[in-house]
């Protein structure tokens, strides 16, 4: 598949990494490596998919150029607007165009993750009770010193969708809604701390994220009918360990399986031969954007209507 990616950026040289020989063209209008400075100065007949890592600001124009001349693409996280029928436009052109449009979440391809969802699929947990994750990283100076990004909800889209993305891999879209219970500017003018979550039916969600986590981490804890399940870290930020926990009757230390997992981050990669395989028949993923959008837009009008908490 011959693909051009739009934003040289962190993450667009990830992607030029991956993507190797396979990129046949850089689009970047302030990076002077980049050799085009707008996409539409590549002729549409050189490739068949972009991989867009440009600022939030300028994805839903390019994908609308995109998929309106039938190219499959990948498009970095977050994939907000505050227009939800922006996001139904560009289904009906990724549906009309018979190609693929998929947000990237990297993070359903850790390890760890993948087991996580395999343990709750196959029943081995039972009922689920409560289901807790914390995502932080330190990058709270770099986004302040941002030209764009120590903006309106701050953290909250940020590493909440990653957040919301994994819920959706792990057990669905749960039924209720969500309600922040602590926002904070402890260094930066938008959030750079917050925490929300729901009841959903029996199940209570916790979501916590940070950009004052000096090392970074991940962790997820489930408490559920037949035991518990833990992840600590990403492989990125390793050591990554998933401990599995048998609950004893009718009290006791559990049966437990640890596995730890010491190595590069395999996600970039997997997704990316993820998407070549969702482009040969035009799946995305874009309904799961739809409900993300709608959750962190409603979450961020309450942040900005009533301030930090």
């Amino acid at each position: 598949m011959r693909v051009i990616i739009l934003g040289l950026g962190v993450q667009g040289r990830k992607r030029l990494e991956i993507a190797g020989d396979e990129c046949v063209a850089v689009v970047d209008p302030f990076n002077e490596e980049a050799p085009f400075k707008h996409v539409s100065d590549v002729p549409l007949t050189d490739y068949d998919a972009a991989l867009v890592c440009t600022p939030d600001e300028a994805k839903i124009e390019l994908l609308r150029y995109l998929l309106g001349n039938k190219k499959h693409v990948l498009v970095e996280k977050p994939l907000l607007t505050a227009d939800p029928a922006q996001l139904q436009e560009l289904n009906n052109l990724a549906e009309t165009g018979g190609v693929t449009c998929y947000t990237a979440y990297n993070h359903r391809f850790e390890p760890h993750f993948a087991a996580m969802q395999r343990v709750i699929e196959e029943g081995r947990l039972g009922k689920l009770y409560t289901l807790r994750m914390f995502y932080g990283n330190g990058t709270a100076r770099l986004v302040r010193d941002s030209a764009w990004r120590d903006q309106g909800a701050g953290v909250l889209p940020d590493l909440g969708s990653h957040l919301l993305d994994t819920l959706l891999f792990w057990t669905g879209k749960p039924q209720g809604d969500f309600r922040i219970y602590q926002a904070d500017c402890f260094e930066n003018r938008a959030p750079d701390f917050c925490a929300f979550g729901m009841q959903a039916g029996g199940l209570a969600i916790h979501l916590e994220m940070t950009l004052l986590s000096w090392r970074n981490h991940f962790y997820a804890d489930i408490l559920a009918e037949k035991g518990s399940a833990h992840i600590q870290s990403l492989c990125k930020w390793g050591p990554s360990t998933f401990t599995l926990r048998d609950r004893k009757l009718p009290s006791g230390r559990p049966d437990e399986q640890t596995t730890t997992l010491v190595q590069p981050d395999p996600t970039w990669a997997l997704e990316y031969a993820h998407f070549k395989k969702l482009c040969e028949s035009g799946e995305g993923n874009i309904i799961n954007d739809m409900w993300i959008n709608e959750v962190l837009a409603r979450l961020s009008r309450e942040l900005t209507e009533d301030g930090s908490k």
